[in-house]
């Protein structure tokens, strides 16, 4: 399996270097289950996005990229910083 910089690959290692690096789920009241701290931390991205890309190939890029950023792996990695 090809990693980058220890993760998954490249959209998860800059998604969370970009809008995760510093901090912990308790900045974000991420719920304890790896599954729906994931699907919290998409949504938190999916909004960003949207919020400051207008409509248009820009946001779809955006969009797409996030569509390989391995979410859970991001959910562990800041649920096990709280631990």
């Amino acid at each position: 399996m090809t990693t980058y910089n220890g993760w998954t690959n490249y959209a998860t290692w800059r998604v969370n270097l970009e809008i995760f690096d510093g901090y912990d789920a308790r900045d974000f009241m991420l719920p304890r289950d790896p599954f729906d701290a994931a699907a919290a931390l998409k949504d938190m991205a999916e909004e960003l996005i949207c919020e400051q890309a207008p409509e248009g190939l820009a946001r779809d890029y955006a969009l797409a990229f996030i569509s390989d950023v391995n979410w859970r792996e991001i959910a562990t990695h800041m649920l096990e910083d709280v631990e």
